[in-house]
């Protein structure tokens, strides 16, 4: 591992930035959330996450629920369910209909067996030790519950990677610069299935590849700039490569109309 993919790791594990930056509103999640808007095909993610829980009665828990996209539409379709979202982040809690809680996923604040499903969307990447985590969530789960899982591709919007170091390139006067930082890159839709397998012996993955096409640089931009709580993990002046995207991104829209971006993403459903 180099030095650069150590930090990356680093920052993208660290509970103080997490809880204190990067999470502490819905700001920059619900920017890289807005951006799927643009996407075909349209993934209702919280629809099939929904959908998937079909079979499940009583207890559900959110580990790390972020804004609550997940559990607003859970309380919409399945009235039925008892939900209870947790983040390590307060301040992204405050908009989430209760009941929610603080908690750290490394040591759920929950009896073993206790609840029927888990879901850890978009998160896994965020713990130090995934292993542990998924241990936890094993813990928690009933026998004959199930945990459902999200995450992107090793190849989700490359699109995205190249035009950050085409823009730090500039900035820099390097020709090309260093990589963004890649949150995800510690649990990939690739490597989730062994890691998960560890404690789960079914585990299905559900792939929902896209394009995302703009005709506007500002959705873009604002994906690219909610990463701000990672700006010193960059190796480039944070704004100023914002800045320089732009003017990239408006060449290419005014000489080819929209800037598209590839998008792997997918689900994993754990049984054991």
């Amino acid at each position: 591992m180099t030095d650069l993919s150590a930090a990356h790791d680093a920052a993208a594990t660290d509970r103080r930035s997490l809880a204190g930056s990067a999470y502490s509103s819905d700001r920059d999640l619900a920017a890289r959330q807005r951006l799927y808007q643009w996407q075909t095909p349209r993934h209702d993610l919280p629809g099939i996450v929904a959908g998937q829980l079909s079979g499940v009665r009583g207890r559900v828990v959110d580990v790390g629920c972020g804004n609550g996209t997940f559990i607003q539409r859970l309380r919409q379709d399945r009235p039925d369910l008892t939900l209870l979202g947790l983040d390590i982040a307060p301040g992204i809690l405050a908009g989430v209909p209760g009941p929610v809680a603080v908690a750290d996923a490394n040591r759920l604040p929950l009896a073993t067996g206790s609840v029927n499903a888990a879901l850890a969307l978009h998160m896994l990447y965020h713990v130090p030790d995934i292993p542990r985590v998924v241990e936890e969530l094993s813990r928690v789960v009933a026998r004959d519950g199930l945990v459902i899982a999200s995450t992107n591709s090793d190849g989700d919007k490359a699109e995205l990677d190249d035009l950050w170091q085409r823009a730090a390139g500039d900035v820099l006067g390097t020709g090309r610069g260093p990589a963004r930082i890649a949150l995800g890159a510690r649990f990939t839709l690739e490597k989730a299935p062994s890691l998960l397998g560890e404690e789960f012996g079914r585990v299905e993955t559900i792939e929902l590849p896209g394009t995302i096409t703009v005709r506007d640089p500002e959705p873009v931009i604002a994906y690219l700039a909610s990463y701000q709580a990672w700006a010193d993990q960059h190796d480039v002046p944070f704004d100023a490569t914002i800045e320089r995207a732009r003017a990239l991104l408006d060449d290419h829209i005014a000489r080819h109309g929209t800037f598209e971006i590839t998008c792997k993403g997918g689900i994993l459903i754990c049984r054991r």
